[in-house]
C-alpha cells in the first residue's frame, strides 16, 4: 500500500469519477486507474463498483476512507511540522466553527490572530459540531470550536471549554415585544411561529429539545435557512428565533429567557493524538485569550453575559 494509491482511492471516493479525480491529482486517467487497481490487489478486495456513469464505495471502500483520509491527513500534518521548524512566520491551521460563532466572535478573533501571526495560513470549515467533530476525528481539520451538547465521546479528542453563551429571543426592533414582561419562559414561544435553522444545527436541535421538554412542538414560519438568512428574515418580521446573544448586536429587540434560562458551552476541540504543528498550537494556544479581549471590546447588554470559564 502507497501513499500515492491512498490519494488517488480518496480522489476517486469523494468525486465518485475516475476522470475527475484524475484531474483533480493532475495525473493521467489510465494512470490513476491503475494505481487504484494496484490498491485493491494489495488489500485483496475490490474498493468500488464500476457501474458506467455511477461510481460508488464498496463496503470495503467504505471501511478503508475514514484511515486513508486519516493517514494522508497525518502525513500532511508531519510535512507541514517539519516545514515550520525554522519559525512561526508561516504554516497553515484548519480550523472549524458553527456558523453562529462565525457570524459572532470569530470574526474579531480571527482578525487580532491574523495581524499578530500574518504569514500563517487559515482555512475556515463552517459546519455543525457533529461534522466539525467527525472532520476532526478524521484528521481533515486541526482545531474547532464545537457547542459540548451536541458532540459524542471520542477517546481521541480533547476539548477545552470556553465560555458559556446565553440565548435570547429576537424579533424585529420596531415590532411590539413578544411578552409584556421583561422575560419570557420557553414555554411562552408556543403560539410565536419561529424561524427555524435548518435540520442539522445546533441551535435547531437546542431550541426542538428545550420546546419539547415542555410539552409541546415549536410552529414554524419558516425553516431551513442558515444563520444570516434566520436574522434577515426576523429582520422582515417573518417570526421569532432563538439565537445565540452574541450575534445580535443592536439590530434586533432582544427579549431574556427567565431562570434558569437557555445556554450552551461552546469548546474548542483538538486530536489528543497528534503532535500539533507550531502555526497550530501558536491559534490553539490563543483562542481563550483573544476570546476574552474580542468580547471585552464589545459593548452590547447581551455580550456582557459571556460567562468566563476557569
Amino acid at each position: 500500500m502507497q501513499f500515492q494509491q491512498l490519494a488517488y482511492f480518496v480522489a476517486v471516493a469523494e468525486t465518485r469519477h475516475f476522470t475527475q479525480a484524475a484531474e483533480r491529482m493532475r495525473v493521467a486517467q489510465p494512470s490513476l486507474s491503475q494505481q487504484v487497481k494496484a490498491l485493491e490487489r494489495d488489500v485483496g478486495a475490490t474498493l468500488f463498483h464500476r457501474i458506467r456513469g455511477n461510481v460508488t464505495l464498496t463496503e470495503a471502500g467504505e471501511t478503508l476512507l475514514p484511515f486513508a483520509r486519516r493517514i494522508l491527513a497525518e502525513t500532511e500534518t508531519a510535512y507541514r511540522a517539519v516545514r515550520e521548524l525554522d519559525e512561526l512566520g508561516r504554516g497553515r491551521v484548519r480550523f472549524g466553527a458553527t456558523p453562529s460563532l462565525c457570524t459572532g466572535v470569530l470574526p474579531r478573533l480571527l482578525a487580532t490572530f491574523r495581524g499578530k501571526y500574518p504569514g500563517i495560513e487559515l482555512v475556515l470549515q463552517e459546519g455543525g459540531s457533529r461534522d466539525l467533530q467527525a472532520a476532526l476525528s478524521e484528521g481533515t481539520l486541526d482545531l474547532a470550536m464545537i457547542v459540548d451538547s451536541r458532540v459524542h465521546d471520542d477517546h481521541r479528542l480533547s476539548t477545552v471549554p470556553l465560555f458559556v453563551e446565553e440565548l435570547v429571543v429576537i424579533s424585529p426592533k420596531e415590532a411590539p415585544a413578544p411578552m409584556t414582561g421583561a422575560r419570557m419562559k420557553i414555554r411562552d414561544l408556543r403560539g410565536h411561529p419561529l424561524v427555524m435553522f435548518r435540520r442539522g444545527y445546533d441551535l435547531r436541535e437546542a431550541t426542538m429539545d428545550a420546546c419539547r421538554a415542555e410539552g409541546f412542538e415549536p410552529d414554524f414560519a419558516i425553516e431551513g435557512g442558515e444563520m444570516d438568512a434566520v436574522l434577515e428574515f426576523v429582520r422582515a418580521g417573518i417570526g421569532l428565533a432563538v439565537v445565540p446573544g452574541t450575534v445580535v448586536g443592536d439590530r434586533f429587540r432582544i427579549t431574556r429567557f427567565g431562570p434558569p434560562g437557555l445556554t450552551r458551552t461552546v469548546r474548542l476541540a483538538y486530536r489528543r493524538d497528534v503532535e500539533p504543528s507550531r502555526a497550530v498550537r501558536a491559534l490553539r494556544d490563543a483562542v481563550p485569550r483573544l476570546l476574552y479581549q474580542a468580547t471585552a471590546a464589545t459593548t452590547g447588554e447581551t455580550l456582557t453575559r459571556i460567562i468566563q470559564l476557569d
